[in-house]
């Protein structure tokens, strides 16, 4: 018994020995991690003091250091951000989704070189106060505008509530400049811009998930059941995120209380954490479909995937962007924040949708994405096999929808702007946005306005011949290739008659769209796109055929 106690104490104290040697070399690790940080930032600093003393022009302090702060961080990952005094606004206009101001959006002007206004929000400001699209922003409160930078104007027709001051602004066939008084206010962009039924089934947008969101979708979905929807769409395309506790606010209108909808994990104990929904819901048996695309990120990506793993929604689109990071805010001195990722998040299968690991970076430094091939297998709450990385998989998917160069060009060009605020000039109202087209006199009219322009554009692929061309050029190989090189770029260019009949259902879009919003505002829009959008056509032929809708959340029917 003697002996067996002497071992005893000795493993005891061999233990006690093992545990002082692991907790020194911890101590010796966390000394040799705070004198490399030491080290560093004396570093830093005389390099700094040193470039403001001796270098030979005045250095901007506040510039360069942003621009040193700015580049730190961006060793880290895109959402990892500082946010200084000046851009406080920002970034409380982006989990508020609130700003004080006119309400309304902007655009650079560049025939004159001002900025001109592209769309007045329905019931703000600038709209109460007459404010119209189109018009061009000749001064603020007497302070002329030329040649200021759409930041610059933002700036300046925001400010304190209930502030006033004198927009002059240019409208088309308005002979004289305008003088219009407006009387700032908070604007509150609204998350769900749109709701409604639609070809039997209620529709619901989320735009984003910013501040009682949630309270906005329980509103809409509560009106479109007592209007008698028995099917539900939650459109989250676009959608790029935003607050993680409106995400788990909107799930639980759908699923039963207490029902895990996400966890946390993170260095810290305070980033690491358990999320269940605590309300009771709304409906948690009305067939539901989810719609995402390409754009939809983050916490749209928590809704959706959360939904798919419980078996709860079908999920119709394309696949999701991919983020699984989750970022917290942090206050520093003199007004500053920083926006840092502190954890991962996993939705209730277990699975993580992050797709690019920013701890590993090729020899570009470009961040690494995780490969189909080694993506993970998980299983739904009904054991359906759903998988990790690259975002959230569509259960139906749907075609990407491409735009034509030509509407591209078309959209970012001043052309049609100026098109239809001649338009508007002309025309003091059309026709209700479910009887409103775009005739075929009209868009014959559109036609003839871009033949008389000097609207043009090259194609991507003559831009990288151009490339190609002036390479060929450096190493003496042109002068053998000329006829080659300029047969090719005869081939590859465009031809803007031509491409305004061959796409002239998309230009019809477009510019249906940029006149509805001049008399219906975003909500108008909202529906006239919807008559064309094949997957939503695709969400509602899922949620009207029962069986399919069932077999899609069976295990028989695997994802």
């Amino acid at each position: 018994m003697y002996l067996c106690r002497m071992r005893k104490g000795k493993i005891i104290i061999s233990v006690l020995l093992l545990c002082a040697a692991g907790v020194a070399l911890m101590s010796t690790k966390v000394t040799d991690r705070n004198f490399e940080i030491s080290r560093n930032l004396e570093i830093f600093h005389n390099i700094f003091r040193d470039v403001d003393m001796f270098y030979v022009d005045t250095v901007d302090v506040e510039k360069m250091l942003n621009k040193g702060i700015d580049a730190m961080l961006a060793t880290l990952d895109p959402y990892t951000e500082y946010y200084p005094e000046s851009a406080e606004e920002d970034l409380k206009m982006m989990t508020t989704g609130k700003y004080a101001g006119i309400g309304a959006l902007i655009r650079q002007y560049p025939k004159n070189d001002y900025v001109a206004i592209a769309e007045p929000y329905e019931g703000m400001p600038a709209d109460i106060s007459g404010v119209k699209a189109g018009d061009l922003i000749l001064r603020i409160d007497g302070e002329d505008m030329k040649g200021k930078t759409t930041s610059y104007v933002s700036d300046h027709l925001r400010g304190e509530p209930a502030s006033e001051f004198v927009l002059t602004v240019r409208r088309v066939g308005v002979a004289d400049s305008l003088d219009i008084r407006i009387k700032r206010a908070n604007i509150a962009l609204p998350s769900v811009p749109y709701y409604g039924m639609w070809k039997g089934t209620g529709y619901i947008l989320l735009e984003s998930f910013t501040e009682n969101c949630s309270k906005d979708v329980r509103k809409a979905l509560l009106e479109l059941e007592a209007e008698g929807a028995t099917s539900v769409v939650l459109d989250l395309r676009d959608n790029g995120g935003g607050l993680l506790n409106e995400a788990i606010e909107i799930v639980s209108l759908f699923v039963p209380k207490g029902t895990l909808v996400v966890e946390t994990k993170g260095k810290t104990r305070s980033a690491s954490g358990s999320y269940t929904t605590r309300r009771d819901p709304v409906n948690t048996e009305i067939p539901l479909v989810v719609m995402i695309n390409g754009n939809s990120a983050s916490a749209s990506e928590i809704v959706s995937g959360s939904l798919q793993d419980l078996d709860r929604a079908v999920v119709v689109g394309s696949r999701s962007y991919g983020k699984g990071l989750v970022q917290t805010t942090r206050s520093l001195p003199f007004n500053g924040t920083i926006k840092v990722t502190t954890a991962k998040y996993y939705i209730p299968s277990g699975r993580c949708i992050q797709e690019v690991d920013y701890s590993k970076r090729d020899r570009n430094g470009k961040a690494e994405r995780t490969p189909d091939s080694l993506a993970h297998v998980f299983k739904t709450k009904a054991g359906r096999e759903v998988k990790d990385g690259g975002g959230i998989r569509p259960d139906v998917s749907c075609p990407v929808d491409t735009l034509a160069d030509l509407v591209y060009y078309l959209s970012t060009d001043v052309l049609l702007f100026d098109y239809v605020n001649d338009f508007c000039s002309r025309n003091g109202g059309i026709e209700p946005v479910d009887e409103f087209c775009v005739s075929d006199s009209l868009y014959g009219s559109f036609k003839e306005y871009v033949g008389k322009s000097d609207f043009d554009y090259k194609s991507r692929s003559s831009q990288a011949l151009a490339a190609i061309r002036d390479i060929a050029k450096v190493e003496g190989l042109y002068a053998n290739a000329v006829a080659e090189f300029d047969s090719l770029e005869a081939k590859l260019q465009y031809n803007v008659e031509r491409d305004l009949d061959t796409f002239k259902d998309d230009v019809i879009s477009l510019l249906g769209t940029e006149i509805v919003s001049r008399y219906y505002y975003e909500h108008g829009v909202i529906r006239y796109n919807m008559r064309n959008d094949a997957a939503l056509d695709t969400a509602i032929s899922v949620l009207g055929d029962s069986r399919r809708y069932r077999d899609i959340l069976s295990v028989s029917k695997p994802n």
